[in-house]
């Protein structure tokens, strides 16, 4: 019985409001960093193979670098939401009081406000980095489901000669011309390759992780001004009881020496 009343104490000191929100944002950093970095590996395999591009010698900023720089944003972002989402935790944990019911009553500091106050800014300006990241990244999705719907309209009418030509995208200066049409032999390869679905709904996915991250991070801010109005409320109880308890302790010394008064006159 004193094993299971342990394990239940336990159990509610656990800040689940917290723990949603790190599942969520894990889940969603895991989807938007790893399919968003194999859908740039596939979106390179693409351009080599049916647009026919190279990768520029020397230090030229191409298309290719510019993947390669976001990849290691990729990296860099998985790295930080991990750390982040742990701190996060952590605070919810001395937040909701687990830590007062294990070792007891516990004080309200300064520090601990200011910690939950910088929570909150931080967290608002990730959630507004990650609204960019998510229509940064609506961008691939639009440019392969046009693709990809040039494709279907040239299984559905014979003859049409569509093209797509990637100066439209900014994928490449105006001066080169990188085209591709229907007509082509690799443009058909193309729309047969598995390559290309898969590519196009990784990025799908991608945006899916991007905008779990948003709701991840709208959660993690009604649960850190929750966990704001919490501290305050108990900073304010904990000034209550102190000014009580030196109250108290002023009527115990006067009642004290009023029975020793009277005991002295009565003897």
């Amino acid at each position: 019985m004193g094993c299971f009343e342990c394990c239940i104490k336990c159990l509610g000191g656990i800040p689940y409001a917290s723990l949603i929100a790190t599942i969520l944002l894990y889940a969603g950093v895991a989807l938007f960093c790893g399919c968003g970095h194999e859908a740039l590996s596939g979106t390179v395999n693409i351009l080599q193979t049916y647009f026919e591009m190279a990768r520029t010698a020397g230090d030229t900023l191409d298309v290719f670098t510019m993947i390669d720089i976001f990849k290691y944003v990729i990296y860099g972002i998985a790295a930080a939401f991990f750390v982040y989402g742990i701190l996060l935790m952590v605070e919810g944990f001395f937040t909701t009081g687990a830590i007062k019911d294990l070792y007891g009553d516990f004080k309200i500091t300064t520090c601990g406000r200011c910690v939950s106050a910088w929570f909150i800014m931080l967290t608002y300006l990730f959630m507004l980095a990650w609204l960019g990241v998510t229509a940064f990244t609506s961008l691939p999705v639009y440019m392969y489901f046009n693709l990809w719907t040039i494709c279907r309209n040239t299984t559905l009418v014979e003859g049409a000669n569509l093209c797509l030509d990637l100066r439209q995208f900014g994928i490449v200066t105006i001066g080169e011309e990188k085209k591709i049409c229907t007509v082509s032999e690799n443009f058909l390869r193309m729309c047969e390759s598995a390559e290309l679905n898969m590519t196009f709904h990784l990025f799908i996915v991608a945006l899916a992780g991007a905008g779990a991250a948003v709701i991840a991070m709208v959660h993690y801010l009604m649960v850190l001004s929750a966990n704001w109005a919490y501290v305050k409320d108990a900073c304010r109880m904990q000034k209550y009881e102190d000014i009580k308890s030196k109250e108290e302790q002023e009527l115990h010394d006067i009642h004290s020496t009023r029975s020793k008064e009277r005991l002295n006159a009565y003897t």
